[in-house]
């Protein structure tokens, strides 16, 4: 078995487990966040009435992209992660009439939060001791029925200067490979070539090609390695005091990673240690062909009570 293979075949259960493991002693040196001890929104303290407003400066055509993509049934997840619709007609079962004017159809979901495009919330990824952003102990706030604290709801609408670095032209590709990394120097190039420096309060998204290349063409390959950033390009941002960190890709992060015993040290980085959420699987192809590389970014998303992840479709105003 090739060594890609094989971290096909056990790299994913292993990283699983290594890292959403929780431990049974509270981290050494634990310091409370810059916002206080208190604080549950991280990076999202950065969005004011002033920087709304001069994000919204950006705008200068009005065209507005999707940057969620269609997701079903068969969209492929890190697993164990799917889901299942079914669309119903309550009551209406034999032609009986629920209304005398009208017929109606619901749809019941059952699936998970984190699939297709999304955003990672602070209760999302914590180190290996089982300690969370802000000094909090899974043991204190994760529970079956939901997270007590850092839950998905306590995200604030996140409107704010978005741009797209595109790696994928960096490289001169149109998809980069699986396993392919990008560091802090190619992070760098590109903001210069592009003349789109990484700010203090941005959203960050990274172009790869990697989504358009496979999810349709090989899913199976899609979800099971990526292109991403090093652990090194996350610290980088996270340095520029950034709210949020995304790519058109599942993970962000490189799969495999170049440290086999440190996967998803990016998302660790940024989640537990910066605060800085992270987006997943945006739609940034159409962005890059326009030559949108900055851009207003609007997300409001789902506030389920309790949630660690939410599906959403955030948008991009040029």
């Amino acid at each position: 078995m090739d060594s890609e293979n094989a971290w096909r075949a056990t790299g994913l259960p292993i990283l699983f487990a290594l890292v959403f493991a929780t431990g049974a002693v509270a981290e050494d040196g634990c310091e409370p966040s810059r916002w206080g001890a208190d604080d549950e929104i991280g990076s999202a303290n950065l969005i004011t009435a002033e920087t709304v407003l001069a994000a919204s400066e950006l705008i200068t055509t009005g065209k507005v992209y999707s940057l969620g993509i269609t997701i079903d049934g068969t969209t492929p997840a890190f697993p164990p992660r799917g889901l299942m619709l079914q669309v119903v007609q309550p009551n209406q079962q034999l032609g009986r009439p629920n209304f005398p004017n009208a017929t109606y159809n619901d749809d019941v979901f059952q699936g998970w939060f984190g699939i297709g495009s999304q955003i990672d919330g602070l209760g999302h990824v914590g180190s290996e001791d089982g300690m969370y952003y802000n000094c909090n102990d899974a043991r204190d706030f994760a529970f079956l029925t939901g997270l007590t604290r850092l839950g998905i709801d306590k995200i604030p609408p996140i409107v704010a200067r978005g741009i797209v670095l595109d790696m994928a032209g960096h490289f001169g590709v149109e998809s980069m490979e699986a396993g392919q990394f990008f560091d802090v120097e190619d992070v760098q190039a590109v903001e210069k070539k592009q003349g789109t420096p990484v700010r203090e309060g941005d959203v960050v998204l990274f172009h790869t090609g990697w989504t358009e290349a496979k999810l349709e063409a090989d899913p199976q390959a899609w979800v099971s390695a990526e292109p991403g950033q090093t652990e090194e390009v996350a610290s980088y941002l996270a340095s520029k005091n950034v709210v949020a960190v995304g790519a058109d890709t599942w993970g962000v992060d490189v799969v495999p990673p170049p440290d086999p015993t440190r996967p998803f040290q990016g998302h660790v980085i940024l989640l537990k240690e910066n605060g800085i959420y992270i987006l997943e699987t945006m739609n940034t192809g159409p962005l890059v062909r326009d030559g949108a590389f900055e851009f207003l970014f609007v997300l409001g998303h789902a506030k389920v009570r309790g949630a660690v992840q939410m599906i959403i479709n955030p948008v991009a105003i040029r």
